[in-house]
């Protein structure tokens, strides 16, 4: 087994940083040495837990910024990137953290890092631009972690120049199908050609500018840049999706879909929460991610879904403390609310759990099926609505309606046709087959291991 230092690299999103933990972890448990994670300071506690076998050592890139971090993100720019307009709420979170000069600390730290590690080979994180341009820029080999559908990294979001996939794919952060009527189809030419005249626009002209400055003061090889210079050259990327999960095109070989990276279950003890989802007979999961914020009457739409679902189905919340304030004092008999779960991936594996209510971030559409749960989305942002669409594409789920104001009766309508109908749960079911078959954690450990960067035995 290679000796040679394995650096992981991300920003500090929990829906991006941790699959990578998770593969992190499971190299650890084979025994792998020389095992280093690089991410901002919060992460430090998640990082060390990963340490089940070797050490996983840490080094810290420093503080959050908090204009990066979504977070941290003050009302009105979350309002911005959450406004109904998918094309203007994706050019706020482009505008938001599109900031030349934010990366340039994180990629001195991160050389710093790499002086001191010398590492065989790089895990970065598929987001976190300063960890591939440093790569690309070093000649470290490295491997892409994706926690999106294969198609988010290999689509051209400008109607111009290359694309993995065809000419008419769904463009990223759209959120059409693939089966596009007339206006869709029309919709998704715009939504590209819109994203091509930002490019002409004054923010972009000003943005290019000090790019141009950052990467000379950094000696970013001209090679990091481009499009898919991070798809091309990177040794291997890891999907955690499967093919049956996206809109059919020929993915190539470098693109290896294992599924989600799920670490060995349970994660946490038999307890109290555990002990309550026992005695229920049918659970409702409702978890909307580390982003979203919920006004005070939509807590109080979402109380009163449980309220009608009494006596038929057990509602679980994962309810930020802030957002509990909205709460009314009285509750459903059939509602628990709780800040935090221990693990979700439990919450998730446990058979009374009947279906998962989300936000449709990756992790969430991926870890969702893999246990076999139907789903009902509330996208907000972003990619979240690529993937509410191919649950409804691939009969494992519903959309909201009315995802920004919620409406108790379109809740209801939604769970009750999902909790319902059996088919969703046989199809999501399916997918669960295909994923497990992939090899999630185990697979994805063995193609970075196989790599000729930690196979040779020439020292950097």
């Amino acid at each position: 087994m290679s000796q040679r230092p394995i650096l992981f690299v991300s920003l500090p999103e929990s829906g991006l940083l941790n699959p990578m933990l998770v593969l992190a972890e499971e190299l650890s448990r084979r025994g792998v040495a020389d095992l280093w994670f690089a991410t901002d300071d919060k992460a430090r506690e998640e990082v060390a837990a990963t340490a089940v076998g070797s050490p996983v050592e840490f080094f810290s890139l420093g503080e959050v910024v908090s204009e990066m971090s979504s977070v941290t993100w003050d009302d009105s720019t979350y309002a911005a990137v959450t406004q109904r307009s998918r094309f203007k709420a994706r050019r706020a979170v482009i505008e938001q953290t599109d900031r030349p000069a934010l990366r340039v600390p994180k990629y001195r730290a991160l050389e710093e890092a790499v002086e001191k590690i010398r590492p065989a080979l790089m895990v970065v994180e598929s987001m976190c631009q300063f960890g591939w341009e440093l790569a690309i820029s070093k000649g470290i080999p490295f491997v892409l972690s994706d926690p999106f559908v294969p198609s988010n990294l290999l689509t051209s979001a400008v109607p111009i120049g290359p694309s993995h996939t065809p000419q008419g794919f769904p463009v990223p952060h759209s959120g059409l199908p693939a089966d596009m009527s007339f206006l869709q189809r029309w919709q998704n030419r715009l939504f590209q050609w819109r994203t091509l005249a930002m490019a002409f626009g004054k923010f972009n002209k000003e943005r290019n500018a000090v790019d141009a400055r950052v990467r000379a003061e950094l000696g970013i090889a001209p090679e990091a840049y481009g499009q898919f210079c991070r798809v091309e050259r990177s040794e291997l990327v890891l999907c955690y999706s499967i093919p049956e999960m996206d809109y059919a095109f020929d993915i190539p070989a470098k693109l290896r879909t294992v599924g989600a990276l799920v670490p060995p279950l349970p994660q946490c003890p038999p307890g109290e929460l555990s002990a309550w989802l026992d005695a229920q007979g049918s659970v409702v999961y409702m978890g909307f991610g580390t982003i979203t914020r919920l006004t005070a009457g939509q807590v109080r739409a979402f109380v009163e879904v449980a309220r009608r679902l009494e006596g038929r189905h057990a509602v679980l919340w994962k309810l930020p403390r802030d957002q509990q304030a909205h709460l009314p004092a009285d509750l459903p008999g059939n509602l628990r609310v709780e800040t935090w779960v221990p693990s979700q991936l439990d919450v998730l594996a446990h058979p009374n759990v009947k279906v998962f209510f989300t936000h449709a971030g990756g992790n969430a559409y991926t870890e969702s099926i893999h246990f076999g749960k139907p789903m009902v989305s509330r996208p907000l942002w972003v990619d979240c609505y690529d993937q509410a669409v191919r649950a409804e594409s691939f009969g494992v789920g519903l959309t909201l309606s009315k995802p920004h104001t919620v409406d108790p009766d379109d809740v209801l309508d939604k769970l009750t046709r999902v909790l319902d109908d059996p088919a969703f749960t046989e199809n999501a079911r399916r997918l669960a087959a295909l994923q497990q078959a992939a090899g999630g954690r185990t697979t994805a450990a063995d193609l970075i291991l196989d790599l000729p960067a930690l196979s040779s035995e020439v020292s950097r």
